[in-house]
Order: structure tokens, then sequence, then C-alpha cells
């Protein structure tokens, strides 16, 4: 059980640890770039952690729902609770990505920095508030995993 925590633990930390780098850095960063600079730096984020992510995420799909059922004989206990929550924010993490996120992702990847819509900023803009949303959950995923694990 200590061990399935721990794996749930890390993998959920460098979700949240995105979210907040995009919160404390990276989201304003993106906003105040021009369009050659945004495309090439989107689509080098997209390919480099593309693979990467996929581990981490398919790591935290398995052991989030392993955790829940694990400390499902106390629904009443902090620890279960805390986990299901962490369970549901990160499956709409999942959710918003597949239907907002990765859909512009695709379309920005066919832009290159000479060829692009001139309306890019929207796409931007939309692609920045899908992921605020992402963002929202991860962290408080995140936070009410820590809570079950220290207080629990």
């Amino acid at each position: 059980m200590k061990a399935l925590i721990f794996i749930n633990l890390l993998g959920y930390a460098f979700i949240a640890g995105q979210a907040f780098f995009y919160l404390l850095a990276m989201g304003n960063a993106q906003k105040n770039l021009k369009a050659p600079a945004y495309i090439e730096l989107r689509n080098l984020l997209d390919k480099n952690l593309g693979a990467r992510f996929k581990i981490v995420y398919y790591t935290v799909l398995v052991s989030s729902p392993l955790l829940c059922v694990l400390t499902a004989r106390k629904t009443a206990s902090l620890l279960f609770m805390t986990f299901a929550i962490a369970c549901i924010a990160l499956w709409i993490d999942v959710f918003v990505m597949m239907k907002g996120n990765i859909p512009l992702n695709r379309l920005i990847q066919s832009w290159t920095p000479d060829n692009h819509p001139d309306n890019w900023q929207e796409y931007r803009a939309e692609w920045l508030r899908y992921y605020q949303l992402r963002q929202v959950a991860a962290i408080a995923g995140f936070l009410s995993l820590l809570i079950g694990v220290v207080f629990g």
C-alpha cells in the first residue's frame, strides 16, 4: 500500500508540477510570444513531453482508482475521501485534455512559423483556457492527495 501511495504521489507531483509551472511563469510567457515563437515552443513541448507524460498519466490513472478500491472499506475515512477527490480531479484533467488541449495541439502542429492563421491568438487563448481548467483540477487533486497522505 505504501509503495502504491508513493508511486501515485510521485506521478501526481509531475502532473501538478506542470500546472504550478504554468501558473507561475509559463502561462504568462506564452501570452507574450509572437506567432513564430509560440508555434515553435508549442510544437517542441508537445514533441518532448508527449511520450514521457503518457507514462506518468497512465501510472496515475491506474494507481488512483486502485488506491480508492484499497481504502474503500472505510468510506468515511479521510484517506478514502481525499484519494477519491484526487482520482476524480485527475479524470477531469484527462477529460479536458482529451476534449480541449489535444485537438488544439494537433491543429497547432499543422502550422509553421511562416504559415498560420491570422487569428492564431484566439487558438492560443482557447488552449490556455482549457489548460487553466486542468490546472485547477491537477492542483486540487494533488493537494487532496497530500492531505490524505499527511493527515489520513
